[in-house]
């Protein structure tokens, strides 16, 4: 089979001729169809994240190994099953639950392997989906989609969307509460999506770019407000009354970005932060207890989440913006791209 892998940090990714693989006991062998192009993948590739100070937290140091296939947003279909793979038949259209635990921390035993304190996650820590055919450990990992669902736009909800979907859940929104969502490229676009079919909140959209910001519109944004050209604070405190927002959703998290989230809040509001862009953080510490501001961080999502994904999309509640179709040969082109914020959406690799 073939595969695009990161032999090197930060340089072109190799199309490597590799064994494909053969599913034993429970595993399953997928072929793939489609795979989502993230923001992690870039993190992946450079090998670093961004930490407090301009220090680099190394990929490395978290247990990333060199060379790696990455990619974690599968959609395929089944190509071969171990003799105790249960469930599912040859051809079967599957969306892959790439956040796999090692099964024994507190976190694994209560299903939420997203938070695994020892992770082995596809395509950043084993093999993903930048290849024609990827190996999922278990059956277990595997959600049916109808046939009639498209792969390109099913693929990005095993992270975008499931990332959105737990940051949603996080907000804890009600109705008519004001929502302020950073960054309205995929997951930010899914983010609306979701709070619109689920929440009953007003959605404000918040962006430096405006053709990102139309395109938040189009997705559902009630109000967008473009912080490179108007303060967003004053913004903000003018559609609330003065009181600020009952919730803000970042999927930027950048130093700028949550200092100015902490300006925009209400009391009693939340500030929950997904965005890997990185950097720190100063805090009045007094205002927290006597605004008595929540502060969460929110990592994708269970698998039992991923399956309400797939029923909210097959309703056609959800639908993931895909904007960039991709060959695998041009794997290096679509990071880069991403990299540059030159998708609007999503991108996605068609081995």
């Amino acid at each position: 089979m073939k595969a695009a892998r990161i032999v090197k940090l930060n340089e072109p990714l190799q199309v490597q001729e590799l064994q494909t693989p053969t599913a034993i006991g429970s595993q399953v062998l997928i072929k793939i169809q489609s795979s989502g192009v993230c923001h992690s993948d870039v993190h992946v590739w450079e090998g670093y994240y961004e930490g407090i100070q301009g220090q680099q937290l190394k990929t490395t140091d978290r247990g990333v190994k060199y060379p790696l296939t990455p990619g974690h947003e599968i959609a395929g279909v089944v190509e071969g099953l171990g003799d105790q793979a249960e469930g599912f038949t040859k051809n079967d259209k599957v969306l892959v639950y790439p956040w796999i635990g090692e099964g024994l921390c507190p976190a694994c035993r209560i299903g939420e392997e997203n938070l695994c304190d020892k992770p082995r996650s596809l395509g950043i820590y084993t093999d993903g989906g930048y290849a024609q055919y990827v190996l999922v450990p278990s059956y277990r990992y595997l959600v049916k989609m109808e046939d009639d669902m498209d792969t390109d736009t099913s693929a990005p909800l095993s992270c975008a969307g499931l990332t959105a979907y737990g940051a949603v859940k996080n907000a804890n929104l009600k109705p008519n509460e004001n929502v302020v969502i950073v960054g309205t490229g995929g997951l930010g676009l899914m983010a609306i999506q979701l709070a619109k079919a689920i929440t009953g909140a007003k959605v404000i959209a918040m962006d430096l770019d405006d053709k990102k910001l139309e395109v938040a519109k189009k997705n559902g944004a009630d109000i967008i407000i473009n912080s490179k050209k108007e303060d967003p604070v004053k913004a903000i405190m003018e559609l609330t009354d003065k009181l600020g927002a009952d919730a803000v959703i970042d999927f930027v998290n950048a130093s700028k970005t949550v200092e100015t989230d902490m300006q925009l809040l209400r009391r009693r509001a939340k500030v929950v932060l997904v965005g890997l862009f990185g950097g720190e953080l100063k805090l009045s510490l007094v205002t927290m207890p006597t605004r008595a501001y929540k502060i969460i961080g929110s990592y994708t999502g269970t698998i039992n989440d991923l399956a309400e994904l797939v029923s909210l999309a097959g309703r056609g509640a959800i639908k993931p913006v895909v904007s960039n179709r991709f060959k695998l040969e041009q794997a290096t082109e679509a990071l880069t791209m991403l990299k540059d914020g030159k998708i609007i959406g999503r991108g996605v690799i068609n081995p």
